[in-house]
């Protein structure tokens, strides 16, 4: 015999049926939302997203700053020696951290350590080219050709990872490369009037020219750093962006094997193209200032680890968005501060360079904005539209 039928009056549930949530009402997720919001506490200032914000600035213009001061010695010339001892500092400071629970690390694999090798040999490289860029150029000059590694990955995602350029980002490119023509107008100029001297003065006797002296003199060896820099600093970039996917490393992960590996390298390198005699280590680490450069480059060497937890910590806070802006308004006090604290010039020209690149910066992170919105939008019409993780119930 089979059981009763359900009540006429029972509810649908009862009865088995499925009735569609109406869509102007709100969800579970959305509910527990809003509840959360309602209760949650005040914000304290240590969960203000301006805290980290402000902490990644201060780390970015106290590493450029630092590195400024160390290799702007009159006959400081140890560069890689400077920077092994950087990354020693860099590495102690990570495994001091795991060791009172700070930070988790992974445990040494040597097998991931010989894959990652060349990506740390690659980052020895952008160090190296960008220390002996500031030790010839300034630091708005450096700021603002630095900005120029930006084109570069953007080209190279495009030509290896599918990317694209909208025309808005291309924009901020011509503003940078322009901004960057600008910062060099003044050795331009100088390399030009030294060269039309130099042909102007050939010896009619002989038909030699001083170009050679008076020209080349001008040449500015910063400006070939800077490109090297900037090409190496592009690779190193794209490279890594393929290799952390493929090996699954966290952050601090990347940071312990980036530096602990640059070591030998740098060390090598010391090895072979540096002059270890005692008189040359005292004309690098006089005396009279041996502390103060020992205790600016530890300081520059945990000033690493700063910077890459204040980067986690302002994704964590704002979001990749507003970390983008900051790092398109980061370019203005970093460039200021060479003229704060090293004595550059302020001239129409620098100030100039310095504001065209700071707009450019802009200019860039609103073109990166709008294009993750546009791709955002095209997943949202596809039908990928998912809770975030962090709004999810359970």
């Amino acid at each position: 015999m089979s059981g009763a039928p359900p009540a006429a009056n029972a509810s649908a549930e009862e009865r088995g049926e499925y009735n569609q949530v109406p869509l102007h009402e709100p969800t579970e997720d959305a509910a527990e939302i809003k509840k959360a919001a309602a209760t949650a506490p005040p914000p304290s200032l240590a969960s203000h997203p301006a805290l980290p914000v402000l902490c990644y600035c201060l780390a970015s213009i106290m590493m450029t700053v630092i590195n400024k001061y160390v290799v702007s010695g009159k006959d400081f010339n140890m560069t890689c020696l400077m920077l092994a001892m950087q990354s020693a500092f860099c590495t102690s400071a990570v495994l001091v951290g795991k060791s009172v629970n700070a930070l988790t690390l992974a445990p040494f694999d040597t097998v991931k350590a010989r894959q990652w090798f060349p990506i740390s040999f690659m980052l020895a490289s952008v160090i190296y080219t960008g220390s002996k860029s500031l030790q010839f150029l300034s630091i708005p000059v450096f700021t603002i050709f630095k900005n120029l590694t930006i084109i570069l990955i953007a080209y190279g995602e495009v030509l290896w990872f599918g990317g694209k350029v909208t025309r808005l980002t291309l924009v901020s490119f011509l503003l940078m490369v322009f901004s960057s023509l600008i910062a060099a107008w003044s050795d331009i100029s100088t390399t030009y009037e030294s060269i039309t001297s130099a042909l102007s003065s050939v010896d009619t006797g002989t038909g030699v020219a001083p170009l050679p002296s008076l020209a080349l003199q001008h040449l500015h060896g910063g400006y070939a750093w800077m490109f090297l820099n900037c090409i190496s600093s592009a690779g190193y970039v794209l490279t890594m962006r393929k290799k952390i996917k493929s090996m699954g490393f966290s952050d601090w992960d990347t940071m312990f094997y980036n530096n602990s590996m640059s070591i030998p390298v740098l060390l090598v390198f010391s090895f072979i193209t540096e002059n270890w005699g005692k008189a040359n280590l005292d004309l690098n680490f006089p005396a009279e200032s041996r502390n103060v450069l020992l205790f600016a480059i530890a300081v520059s060497g945990m000033g690493a680890v700063g910077i890459s937890y204040t980067t986690a910590w302002c994704l964590r806070a704002t979001s990749s968005t507003t970390y983008s802006m900051v790092g398109a308004l980061n370019k203005l006090p970093i460039a200021a501060s060479g003229m704060v604290f090293f004595g550059d010039p302020v001239t129409a020209g620098s100030v100039s360079a310095i504001g065209t690149g700071f707009f450019a910066g802009i200019v860039y992170a609103v073109a990166k904005n709008n294009q993750a919105n546009a791709e955002k939008a095209a997943r949202s019409a596809g039908g990928e539209t998912l809770i975030p993780l962090h709004q999810r119930k359970g």
